[in-house]
């Protein structure tokens, strides 16, 4: 049955090679995504062992952020390198991430040579895979290799239970590989199981996204704040409205919000952070149509307008600091929703649509804590306006969200502590 995978994903790997060689999220690291790496693209190892940690977007890459601390607390001398798919990612891990780990790497297709030779070069001691990125021939080869793999933020999507059953089947169950499972909490660890992950191994612990948002350096957010408000063009003391990770389809609804907006609040600001910063021309025409001045953080909103596209990466954390409210996209869409937790962290009320299915814990964390759900941007419109009316609601609402999301950290630590004990011999 692994032999058929094998078989299967080089003649996959054939019908798509076009498309990944020129798509926008994997055109870039050919020689590395085959398992080739030049001299110095890896880091040296050190006294302690080499955690690789796999992360297949920007925004999972911060999940595992929280847990670079604990690991080099836990382990001295303990090497991180992380790998990605997307060119976000890979972006993200060299700039933002890049003071706290020893390398970044694309991620290797999952074919049998590339994995091994990826494994043969970065040799990990643990291989740590994010949410449900289960490739079983890099599986395989961190096992042969004598490497220990480790799941972190598990989930499982129930909808596609009979099709995860299906595939292992067919091709043999990868998560009898594997060492660890720690999920995000108890009805992700039963799906697991299901699946047939050993129940030995299987641990809720948690997720450590929660960490990520729970920690901060006042000191350096408020230099960090600064720099970025004049980046935008902001003014102290503005109101900001933040409209994070949008999608097509969502901009245009939000646009005409604030235009309603503007006729009450005319101090208020729009920052607009498209999902895919390869859309911020497409919103700055959409600005242009709604007869709204705008400009692109980029360029320092020179034309200074009252609307500004976040049009950088790493940035969409920090600029929630700004804001005096925050809507999350990807829910007015099919999209699934966004991470609605981020600006929660940051001690702001979060507005977000009725789509997010990939966030259903957030969500049930946050309504009712800092969360505000609304059914369209008709509603949308209704609440921000009371809510602008109401400074102190908006406070004490804030103030709920940051509450929320400090009670619920802890899962780096719960997950190394587990790491720990599979290193154990």
């Amino acid at each position: 049955m692994r032999l058929l995978y094998v078989l299967a994903s080089y003649l996959l790997f054939a019908v798509l090679f076009p498309v990944l060689s020129l798509h926008r999220k994997t055109r870039h690291g050919l020689r590395q995504r085959l398992g080739f790496y030049a001299p110095g693209e890896l880091p040296p190892r050190g006294p302690g062992p080499t955690f690789w940690m796999h992360g297949a977007s920007a925004g999972d890459l911060l999940a595992l952020s929280p847990m670079f601390g604990p690991l080099r607390a836990r382990f001295p001398g303990c090497r991180i390198v992380l790998s990605t798919m997307t060119n976000s990612g890979y972006m993200m891990g060299k700039g933002r991430l890049a003071k706290q780990v020893d390398g970044v790497v694309y991620a290797p297709y999952d074919l049998w040579g590339a994995t091994r030779r990826a494994v043969r070069a970065i040799q990990p001691e643990l291989l740590v895979l994010e949410y449900t990125e289960i490739w079983p021939n890099l599986i395989r080869a961190a096992r042969r290799a004598g490497g220990r793999v480790a799941l972190t933020n598990g989930r499982f999507s129930p909808a596609h239970q009979g099709k995860y059953r299906l595939l292992f089947s067919l091709i043999g169950n990868p998560l009898r590989d594997m060492d660890l499972f720690l999920m995000r909490g108890e009805d992700e660890a039963e799906r697991v199981l299901g699946l047939g992950a050993p129940g030995e191994r299987v641990f809720v612990t948690g997720n450590t996204k929660f960490d990520a948002l729970a920690s901060a350096d006042p000191v350096q957010e408020s230099q960090e704040d600064e720099a970025l408000r004049g980046a935008l063009g902001l003014k102290e003391g503005e109101r900001v409205w933040i409209a994070g990770s949008t999608h097509e389809g969502e901009e245009e609804h939000l646009l005409e919000v604030y235009r309603r907006l503007l006729e009450a609040h005319p101090d208020l600001r729009l920052v607009i952070a498209p999902r895919y910063i390869e859309r911020a021309g497409r919103v700055v025409a959409l600005a242009r149509e709604a007869e709204l001045s705008v400009g692109l953080r980029s360029k320092g909103n020179e034309e200074g307008g009252r609307v500004v596209v976040l049009d950088t990466i790493g940035e969409l954390s920090r600029a929630y600091r700004l804001a005096t409210l925050v809507f999350v996209g990807g829910s007015f869409t099919k999209r699934g929703g966004q991470n609605i937790l981020e600006p929660a962290g940051q001690g702001k009320p979060v507005l977000f649509g009725p789509h997010m299915e990939n966030f259903r814990d957030s969500v049930q964390v946050l309504v009712g804590r800092g969360g505000l759900q609304v059914k369209d941007a008709e509603q949308l419109y209704r609440v921000m306006s009371e809510l602008l009316a109401k400074p102190e609601t908006v406070t004490s609402l804030g103030e709920l969200a940051r509450g929320t999301v400090r009670q619920i950290s802890g899962a780096s630590q719960r997950n190394v502590e587990h790491m720990a004990r599979a290193l154990t011999p």
